[in-house]
């Protein structure tokens, strides 16, 4: 009788709860809602849910905010940069919504999924491996690694065959951050059906399926279905194999000196960092070197991939860049240095201008953490909030004609007098990207390389494409593009 009582009581809290959240979060605009069910069914699948919260964001171009309901869960929707300073800037609301929990089993609660102290500890621990001379060190690699590719697509230029640029540099982004990382060779780009490539796509794929279907959110019942069993499965894969890097790599570490080791990972400086304080557990190791993987490959193949597709339907631009490439490169096949990324001042403004239109992470997810009010709105403690960089960039305050492409929109004479809350594709403030420098030179080490030796002609429109946003912004169905050979003079 006392455990009916008991329930009873919960029942009745849960619904005055949920009547008071409505009260106050309707009225801040929105789309009409049904009780329980919310919006569900006006979002779509995961494929549409883009194109639909771009809809309402033009819907309600002239709110600060606007409303939806994920069920029985109210969620806030910022989608201009002026009025991000709430969660930008402080140490409030930095805790992460509710959907990065779908992350934890993969990525436990490492530097993107913590918050509070623990967020704190993580990122004092890590930024001193983000050091420009350590990023220095992987440059060779992600050298060694654009070779590769630029052998992998010559061949396929030659049999005039289209290629998915998407799916390409996504097995040498992967290859990459494995080496970057974990000092771990998987050989993807070879080997694309290698278990732990196949692994990384198919968890990645369940992850992105279950955020957006309720009836997989509840960790008891998702056990049990066939997504959730496979789940379990990828997960124990993956695990197992970092375990195994960690525990070899660990081994390597007590025996040598990492001042003499001709190629330093990630890992490595954890190790180290481990060593020097006994705090710091394998687990702890883990956690980051999986969030690593996690977030070092998808979002910079999608930034190149796209750059790649809408450098290739603005020939004007391409000319700009094979002009600026060639006056460094001339006729030579010799490697990038870091002093050629600093002179690649042209194919900076055009990566910068494609995470404009095409941030790699169009949503970013926050919980405000005590009531507050916004924009003349009161909003509730734990109440969801999604930051829109999509529409945040193109803000027509600050970007005319929005979907336009403009790598010129990024000269420094153009920028001056931007809000800095107006480009947020690697997020801002004390939770920005911290691995952004890595991404960004990255992406010029790729980009040069192919734009060194090919003429890039794209296949179809940016519409044909249907850009998909869940976990990161990617085409529906690739990005097929021509090579074509440059004829190259001395």
């Amino acid at each position: 009788m006392f455990i009916i009582a008991r329930l009873a009581f919960k029942a009745i809290r849960w619904v005055f709860t949920y009547l008071n959240q409505m009260r106050v979060m309707n009225k801040i605009k929105g789309l009409p809602m049904l009780p329980i069910i919310g919006n569900i069914h006006q979002l779509g699948q995961k494929e549409e849910f883009l194109c639909k919260m771009t809809e309402m964001a033009t819907k309600f171009k002239d709110e600060p905010i606007f409303r939806f309901w994920r069920g029985w869960l109210p969620v806030i929707v910022f989608h201009k940069g002026e009025h991000l300073d709430i969660l930008m800037s402080g140490s409030k609301n930095t805790e992460k919504s509710f959907e990065y929990d779908f992350l934890h089993p993969w990525l436990g609660t490492g530097l993107l999924t913590s918050h509070g102290e623990k967020w704190s500890a993580r990122r004092r621990l890590i930024t001193p491996t983000f050091h420009f001379e350590i990023l220095n060190d992987f440059l060779p690699i992600m050298n060694e690694q654009a070779d590769i590719l630029i052998e992998i697509l010559t061949k396929i230029s030659k049999s005039e065959a289209d290629v998915d640029i998407f799916e390409k540099i996504g097995l040498c982004a992967l290859d990459v951050i494995c080496e970057t990382a974990m000092g771990q060779n998987v050989n993807a780009q070879h080997d694309a059906n290698s278990k732990y490539v196949r692994t990384v796509k198919q968890i990645s794929s369940l992850i992105r399926a279950r955020a957006f279907d309720l009836l997989q959110w509840y960790d008891f019942s998702y056990s049990f279905t066939k997504p959730g069993k496979e789940h379990q499965e990828y997960l124990q894969i993956l695990h197992e194999f970092t375990q195994k890097v960690i525990q070899q790599r660990h081994a390597e570490f007590e025996t040598s000196n990492l001042a003499t080791q001709k190629r330093i990972a990630f890992l490595d400086m954890l190790l180290k960092a481990k060593s020097e304080d006994e705090t710091i557990t394998f687990s702890d190791i883990q956690e980051e070197v999986d969030t690593f993987m996690f977030e070092g490959h998808d979002t910079t193949a999608a930034a190149a991939s796209w750059a790649c597709q809408l450098i290739g339907s603005h020939p004007d631009v391409q000319k700009k860049l094979h002009e600026e490439i060639d006056e460094i490169f001339g006729c030579t096949n010799r490697n990038i240095t870091n002093d050629d990324l600093n002179k690649l001042k042209y194919l900076e403004c055009v990566i910068k201008e494609t995470l404009r239109l095409f941030p790699s992470v169009p949503f970013f997810g926050r919980i405000i953490s005590e009531d507050t009010t916004i924009a003349g709105h009161r909003i509730l403690e734990g109440t969801s909030a999604i930051i829109f960089s999509y529409m945040v960039h193109r803000d027509e305050k600050y970007y005319p004609e929005p979907e336009k492409f403009d790598p010129e929109r990024f000269l420094p004479e153009n920028t001056k007098n931007r809000h800095p809350y107006a480009y947020i594709p690697f997020s801002a403030g004390r939770r920005n990207c911290i691995g952004q420098r890595f991404a960004l030179m990255e992406e010029k080490v790729l980009l040069a390389n192919i734009l060194r030796k090919f003429e890039i002609k794209s296949k179809n429109t940016i519409q044909e494409l249907q850009p998909t946003g869940d976990l990161i912004l990617k085409p529906l169905v690739g990005i097929p593009v021509k090579l074509t050979l440059r004829n190259m003079k001395a």
